[in-house]
């Protein structure tokens, strides 16, 4: 018999959380096998078996935390595994499924996921054991600190197998599910997912996929997971869905209780853990507030004459390029004509050097489900209205459907932000480093102003550029503003280079 016990981890690294087993009670190990997994603050760790034979014992559940040198389960020495474990796993991979013309057995291995990218957090099975699967079906879904990436079916088949729980850190080439090339799928498969609760029939009836949370929801709440509007991919449920039908009153009357009893309507809160992108964004926000040497500028900016050649112009802009005629083109452009003139706003800082950019990329904040993003409009200055419109549209899209590559949001060097489209009628925007500034655009509203000593209502936005006043002096930093104001009220400033 031979213990599994927490290796050393590294120095002042003195606890860690089990992350997931991979193997079962019962299951045949062979020596240096990876067993579980462990998460530290700072690295996850694999534990492989000290010997072949059996892992007959798993002691410590995944999501536990364990200190150096405790047990985490026991393997007896010996070949072949047992006709019955001692315990079920704490969670991660599902039976195969019953399949017909099973052919060979495909592992599905984590693709590269973008330049400096090597690990990521397995967000969503997007097919679970026993569906037919395509070549290039998107199986699951993996969030990095940036982006989320599909991985792909390699071949066409059944998913057999899936080794990697949702939630579970993986790395480049990690192995995470099994097809069976050439099977077609059965009626019902083998087993339900192990991550699945011991649950009610209406689950098994669904023929969308159902995420753990859904189903633990619905268990809980006494609700069919079928019966939850989906707003998710391909219209499945989200936790945020089981949720809101339960905190709705849409699930089935409790048993019967003292008349004087509330009824419930759902948990008071919520502890769940932040997405990689999430901590990400997190990280990064808070990094440029205690780096840079952060202030913002205001001005407000008359749109009359942008909002005029929209009105005349949108039709036969339309109908010529294909694209919208939008406020945003206006912007880049107008952005792109005063930082050539101020460099310093599009600079950064390295060291205890000042890098100076002669070339103009372009971030444009976009909020999306899973969070802030900013991909980078290459070489804006060089474009026409139509070719930023139509690479705004693009990415935009992109972002929205996950689907931006590593590529889109690397290298900008000043960045756009519209809170306006959220009603924001002022804010003071954070730096997304290491660039050195950001402009943010807010709601247009009609205001009095007063033009050659008389009154006029015009339409008005407040503009606020937040600096690095370590790079950029204040009166750099106003320079630049009021530059961006007098190409937007004068656009023709920007057709004579002025």
């Amino acid at each position: 018999m031979a213990d599994i016990t927490v290796p050393v981890l590294g120095e002042s690294v003195t606890e860690a959380t089990v992350g997931s087993w991979s193997k079962a009670p019962g299951d045949a190990v062979a020596k240096d096998e990876v067993l579980v997994e462990l998460e530290t603050d700072k690295v996850s760790v694999e534990v492989s078996a000290a010997e072949d034979g059996v892992l007959t014992e798993i002691l410590a559940k995944e999501g536990d935390n364990v200190e150096i040198g405790a047990l985490l389960g026991r393997i007896s020495a010996g070949d072949g595994a047992k006709a019955e474990p001692a315990s079920a796993p704490a969670a991660t991979s599902a039976a195969p499924a019953a399949t017909s013309g099973s052919g060979e057995q495909v592992k599905v291995a984590v693709p590269a996921m973008g330049e400096s990218v090597t690990e990521g957090t397995l967000s969503q099975w997007l097919k679970q054991p026993g569906d037919a699967v395509a070549v290039d079906d998107p199986i699951a879904e993996i969030e990095t600190d940036k982006v989320a990436i599909e991985v792909p079916a390699p071949v066409a088949g059944v998913l057999s197998e899936t080794l990697i729980a949702e939630g579970t850190t993986v790395g480049i080439g990690t192995e995470i599910a099994i097809i069976a090339a050439g099977a077609s799928a059965s009626a019902a498969p083998a087993a339900a997912p192990a991550s699945a609760p011991a649950a009610s029939s209406a689950s098994a009836d669904s023929s969308a996929a159902v995420a753990p949370s859904v189903r633990r929801i619905s268990a809980e709440n006494n609700v069919n997971p079928s019966d939850i509007p989906g707003t998710g991919r391909d219209g499945r449920a989200t936790k945020g869905d089981a949720l809101n039908f339960v905190a709705n009153g849409e699930s089935k009357p409790a048993p019967a209780a003292a008349p004087s009893a509330p009824r419930a309507t759902g948990p008071r809160e919520e502890r769940v853990k932040m997405t990689r992108l999430r901590q990400t964004i997190a990280r990064r926000l808070k990094e440029a507030q205690n780096t840079a040497a952060m202030l913002t500028t205001f001005n407000d900016v008359d749109l009359t004459e942008v909002m005029a050649i929209r009105k005349k112009y949108k039709d036969l802009f339309l109908e010529k390029h294909g694209v919208k005629l939008g406020f945003m083109s206006f912007f880049t452009k107008a952005v792109t004509h005063a930082l050539k003139e101020l460099p310093a706003v599009n600079a950064e800082i390295d060291g205890t050097d000042l890098i100076y950019k002669n070339y103009y990329d372009i971030s444009m904040a976009v909020g999306t489900d899973k969070g802030l993003v900013t991909p980078v409009v290459r070489d804006a200055d060089q474009m026409s209205l139509a070719q930023i419109e139509a690479e705004i549209g693009r990415l935009g899209k992109l972002a929205r459907d996950g689907k931006l590559a590593m590529s889109d949001l690397q290298g900008g060097t000043f960045t756009i932000t519209n809170g306006g489209v959220y009603g924001s009628m002022m804010s003071t925007p954070i730096l997304n480093p290491p660039q050195s500034g950001v402009l943010g655009m807010h709601r247009i509203e009609q205001r009095p102003v007063a033009i050659n000593g008389e009154v006029k209502i015009r339409p008005m936005m407040y503009l606020a550029l937040s600096y690095d006043h370590r790079i950029v002096d204040g009166k750099e930093a106003v320079t630049f503003l009021v530059r961006v104001k007098e190409n937007l009220e004068d656009p023709e400033r920007l057709l004579l280079d002025l």
